[in-house]
């Protein structure tokens, strides 16, 4: 299988691809990259939240904000990389490899309510569960 990054990468697909997944490497690195790009993507949030509000631009916070996007980039191809190297091992990604596809734009609250906020909480007792009311898993 041949792949040509579009982004310098520390790897090579057929490296990845002769990576030991007995010892969830592949696994771990996905891992490890997801954890990083939901905070990049965040941190993207908040940069272009603070470069949209600001009538001038910074531009340390516009260096920022364009080396986090080629690094975001550089980053989901190396993930998409070792999905490739798994499927050609014959390991299918689950779900468990997919980050949630939303954004957290920062924003703040103008808007009052005059009525005061609920929480409802429900709890199971025992006996619901033993007699087969409640869900759950039972060991």
């Amino acid at each position: 299988m041949d792949y040509t990054p579009r982004y310098p990468q520390p790897f090579t697909l057929k490296e990845a691809i002769s990576l030991d997944v007995g010892l969830n490497t592949p696994h771990a690195e996905i891992a490890r990259l997801q954890n990083s790009l939901s905070h990049l993507k965040e941190t993207q949030a908040f940069l272009k939240a603070d470069l949209d509000e600001s009538g001038e631009t910074d531009p340390e916070v516009l260096k920022a904000f364009e080396e986090n996007q080629g690094v975001i980039g550089s980053q989901e191809e190396r993930v998409s990389m070792l999905k490739m190297a798994l499927t050609e091992k014959g390991i299918v990604g689950g779900a468990h490899y997919e980050l949630p596809n939303t954004t957290q734009t920062p924003q703040t609250n103008t808007t009052q309510s005059s009525e005061p906020a609920t929480t409802t909480v429900t709890s199971s007792t025992a006996s619901e569960e033993v007699n087969g009311e409640g869900d759950g898993v039972y060991l």
